[in-house]
């Protein structure tokens, strides 16, 4: 059978058979929107890696930076809430982009539309993929300060890794029957994630350790001045901040998996990014008040220790933290199932070998999830959490960057503007997606790169280049893969239409 244009083959039809011939496994809807936002609130724990971080390069400023990143979460948002109940069986942003950008009547072997699409997919894979690795290294860096008993037997390393395999291990366990059970750990973790962060950020308001002129005093580094070179590490940090502020988009990622997506999805979203909106301000606002910019550079990886020890003393402090440890795990799995999730789709899609679409009988992606394990696993081996979150930030705004452009794509092509709409951002929303697109593609990107090259960390912008580029073999596997299969099934329709 000819595989070129022209050859009569209907390639739509086939690659419908190709999907019933794979059998790729579908996500079932388990889940409404208390169950998304119990699995997505553990998104205000990604402020942790950066906030001594930010301090040591905006000092005070870095509160007016999470503030506006969270606002330019709800301006992206608003443009995913729509693309997310257009596409309800679409899997969050890497769902939306691959649907948008595939060509509608695509003959041949290679949909150049589909290499856009699912590179924004992987690209959200990456970014979403290391926050195991940065929890797990924390998680290992509170117990070796905490536990003096641990530190003379382990090392940090040996920690994080120990870390690593119970709860990547843990969770794969927990979420073999599908995504309610992880959401039930989400409920459980959820009071463990609010509870030891609320008391550990308002108590310095109660015992007066919390002082505003340390913040009025040190708005900026004395040394800033708003020239190119400044400008460009204020993107990067944009580009950061985005990694966690804006990451509350992932609670769009489970439309194939609510029971109601055109309700359930703009409730989850827009609960989560109320949350995060106190939260980020609040945080970094207390820790810079309570330490000033010294006392953060003094615990640039763990501030949260020191200002727990200042409200609360050593014994709450000891108390609070090993609750704010447990609620890691809850980030944790976010991120797991997130980045499970997007393997499925881009498989699903022919954007990846097709076995990382198989699910088990419950729904789960496992195998995804146990191959994302081992990654995070090397990952681990970077040792800082900055270092490895400044090589994701590049694949979050290459995700945003794209996925924006495919609102605004949505929005213009006639077979796709007229679909339904049960959420519908403002009118004229088309131009603020495309505005923020261009902000993250190429301003944030450029910023990032930037900002690595000042740190003298090439090595994540390395890592973050070439994880990506790893897609492109894999793309053109997957489509010879998927092309194989559709005409497998063409073949075996034929086969059947004639017995008949």
């Amino acid at each position: 059978m000819s595989e070129e244009k022209g050859s009569g083959v209907d390639w739509a039809h086939a690659e419908q058979c190709a999907k019933v011939v794979c059998d790729a496994g579908e996500l079932e809807r388990s889940i409404d929107w208390k169950q998304g936002l119990a699995i997505a609130i553990g998104v205000p724990l990604l402020i942790l890696p950066s906030i001594g971080y930010f301090a040591s390069y905006l000092w005070s400023f870095a509160i007016i930076v999470w503030g506006l990143s969270v606002f330019q979460g709800f301006m992206q948002n608003l443009a995913y809430g729509e693309l997310a109940t257009t596409f309800p069986n679409a899997s969050g942003l890497p769902g939306f982009a691959q649907n948008v950008f595939k060509s509608p009547n695509h003959e041949g072997k290679y949909d150049k539309g589909k290499l856009i699409g699912g590179f924004s997919a992987w690209s959200y894979w990456f970014a979403w993929n290391p926050v195991l690795a940065i929890f797990a290294i924390l998680v290992g860096f509170y117990l070796h300060s905490l536990f003096p008993s641990l530190a003379a037997t382990f090392s940090e390393y040996q920690l994080a890794m120990i870390a690593g395999v119970v709860i990547f291990g843990g969770l794969i366990l927990v979420n073999y029957r599908g995504l309610s059970s992880g959401a039930l750990v989400g409920y459980i973790l959820a009071a463990f994630s609010l509870i030891p962060m609320a008391i550990i950020t308002l108590a310095p308001y109660a015992t007066g350790d919390f002082a505003m002129t340390n913040i009025t005093s040190t708005w900026l580094p004395t040394d800033w001045a708003w020239d190119f070179h400044h400008i460009l590490i204020l993107l990067g940090i944009f580009a950061m901040a985005q990694w966690s502020a804006c990451a509350w988009e992932t609670a769009a990622i489970y439309g194939p998996e609510y029971k109601k997506p055109g309700s359930d999805v703009p409730k989850a979203l827009f609960s989560c990014g109320a949350i995060c909106l106190v939260a980020y301000v609040l945080v970094q606002m207390t820790i810079t008040g309570v330490l000033g910019i010294d006392g953060i550079a003094a615990a640039p990886i763990d501030p949260m220790l020191p200002l727990a020890q200042a409200a609360l003393g050593d014994v709450g402090s000891t108390v609070a933290i090993v609750m704010l440890i447990a609620a890691m795990v809850l980030i944790i799995q976010t991120a797991y199932l997130g980045s499970s999730r997007a393997m499925h789709s881009m498989a699903t899609e022919g954007n990846l070998p097709k076995v990382f679409a198989k699910t088990n009988a419950h729904g789960t992606p496992i195998l995804a999830m146990v191959v994302i394990g081992i990654f995070n696993l090397i990952l681990i081996s970077m040792g800082t959490p900055s270092a490895i979150l400044a090589a994701s930030a590049i694949g979050y705004v290459c995700a945003n960057g794209i996925s924006l452009f495919a609102y605004v794509k949505a929005k213009s092509r006639p077979d796709l503007a007229g679909l339904e709409r049960p959420f519908k951002a403002p009118a004229g929303w088309k131009n603020v997606a495309l505005l923020f697109g261009l902000f993250n593609l190429p301003l944030c990107l450029v910023g990032v790169i930037y900002l690595n090259s000042v740190e003298g960390s090439w090595f994540s912008t390395i890592v973050g280049i070439c994880v990506l580029g790893l897609y492109v073999p894999m793309w053109f596997y997957s489509q010879h893969e998927a092309h194989v299969d559709k005409i497998a099934a063409v073949s075996m329709v034929s086969a059947i239409s004639k017995e008949k």
